[in-house]
């Protein structure tokens, strides 16, 4: 699994979001501001959130984007899975050092599982998890076991 920086920017304005009223629409501006993030990007990011099923959006002078379902129904990898292309297994480069000729590379077993584990633990932790982390952090209490994924 690739973290990019569209799924970064896809979970803070998520959580942005989340950390709000869930029936009050938050414009991309605010959020961009906020979170010092370019409106022009956070736009091209909420269209694939939009047609994911995790926002609803309204146009006008009110409008903005609030979260499609309750927080803690939407998970991190709902998120990264929304705005990033699906990472397929990657063929064996045979021109390459590691590759052991018969089609990939002898550590493909380990680099897959460890994905599967990232994939589970981003599976555990909703926008909830988040918001009450950082809700818990401006109040400066510390949140150490707001983020344990269910597993």
């Amino acid at each position: 699994m690739k973290l990019t920086t569209k799924g970064r920017f896809a979970v803070t304005a998520m959580l942005d979001i989340a950390l709000h009223d869930p029936e009050e629409y938050v414009s991309i501006a605010a959020i961009g501001d906020r979170r010092h993030l370019s409106s022009a990007y956070l736009e091209q990011i909420f269209g694939k959130l939009r047609r994911a099923g995790l926002l609803e959006g309204v146009r006008g002078p009110a409008g903005g984007y609030r979260l499609a379902k309750p927080a803690d129904q939407i998970t991190v990898i709902d998120i990264l899975e929304a705005v990033d292309d699906p990472l397929e297994k990657a063929s064996c480069d045979k021109n390459r050092a590691v590759c052991d000729g018969e089609g990939e590379c002898i550590t493909f077993d380990l680099w897959e599982s460890l994905n599967e584990e990232i994939r589970k633990f981003l599976k555990g932790i909703s926008l909830k998890n988040l918001a009450d982390k950082k809700k818990l952090k401006d109040q400066g209490l510390s949140p150490v076991s707001i983020i344990k994924p269910k597993v």
